[in-house]
């Protein structure tokens, strides 16, 4: 639930999307405090975005809950709405993020390719990591 007297802003950090409270606000940039995932960062080399095959294909966790983090002042948006708990929406992030990468892994998606089928595959396996992660072992 939403607290009367907090504002609430969305913000991109390393390829995922959040709905935070601001903390300060020192241009160019802003610290925030994470309250909730609206995207979940994708995985693999952000400098060799949609690459499969490259010498470390790494792992990108959600940001924590609370975490703080410094964004662009520029990225900054306001949020209106209901804020999830931090809980579901990794959760509903997730998901949305494993059926983006299953779809597109099979050919599924406009314009994938076989590249980008290779890396969503990548992708796949890294999410299965971060499953075990985020909920622990599945029984």
């Amino acid at each position: 639930m939403n607290d009367a007297r907090t504002s609430y802003v969305k913000v991109e950090y390393k390829s995922g999307a959040y709905i935070a409270k601001t903390v300060e606000h020192a241009p160019p940039r802003t610290l925030v405090e994470i309250a909730a995932v609206v995207r979940h960062p994708l995985q693999g080399d952000l400098h060799h975005p949609y690459e499969a095959d490259v010498p470390l294909f790494h792992e990108r966790k959600a940001s924590a809950h609370r975490e703080k983090v410094w964004v662009p002042s520029s990225s900054v948006e306001p949020y209106e709405g209901e804020v999830p708990s931090y809980g579901e929406s990794l959760r509903a992030a997730w998901e949305e993020m494993v059926r983006s990468m299953s779809k597109l892994a099979e050919g599924g998606e406009a314009g994938g390719g076989r590249d980008a089928a290779r890396w969503a595959a990548r992708s796949l396996e890294t999410l299965r990591v971060l499953e075990k992660d985020y909920w622990g072992a599945i029984q």
